[in-house]
């Protein structure tokens, strides 16, 4: 692998493992704060509340890291296909692909539930238990994807290391 080659893996490899860090976190912080202070306020409140957070989120920026994650450790699946770290990159594809599932079949469903009319202590009754439930799913598969994708950048490293360490060392026209 050329070294410009292996310089855009580990760009893709590096920028998976942020994104991937930043949705692993967002939805930690909701699994370990804002859940457990919203579970303090009355059903009007919390509702009110949760419906203006899930509007919130659905913006350009958040939406570039959940799905800048999937894509980026996909492509990065794809690129390092034949190195030997493949597994930890891969296992990160598949944890993420697990907790964007969850997302899409379960957490995005429930915020939509919110939107309806109706009884605020009914509206919460139906979300909040599941809600909470799923996050915790795919708060952890994300931040075992994050971990994965670490593993592999570590390893991806060293290997670059070891490779420049052995590559032969060409002199300039003047002997330096």
């Amino acid at each position: 692998m050329s070294t410009r080659n292996s310089t855009v893996v580990g760009t893709v490899l590096g920028a998976a493992t942020v994104a991937m860090g930043l949705i692993a976190g967002a939805f930690y912080i909701f699994a370990c704060g804002v859940m457990p202070g919203l579970a303090r306020s009355d059903d009007r409140v919390y509702v009110e509340v949760m419906r203006d957070i899930n509007d919130a989120f659905e913006n350009p920026v958040f939406f570039l890291g959940f799905f800048g994650a999937l894509v980026l450790t996909g492509v990065s699946a794809w690129q390092v296909r034949g190195a030997p770290y493949r597994g930890w990159v891969w296992a990160a594809l598949a944890a993420y692909g697990l907790a964007f599932m969850v997302t899409v079949a379960f957490n995005i469903p429930l915020n939509d539930s919110l939107k309806g009319t109706g009884d605020p202590a009914a509206l919460r009754e139906e979300f909040e238990d599941p809600w909470l439930a799923w996050n915790v799913v795919r708060a952890v598969l994300a931040t075992g994807a994050v971990g994965f994708l670490a593993r592999g950048l570590v390893l991806y490293g060293r290997i670059r290391q070891a490779t420049a360490q052995h590559r032969p060392r060409h002199s300039s026209p003047s002997g330096d």
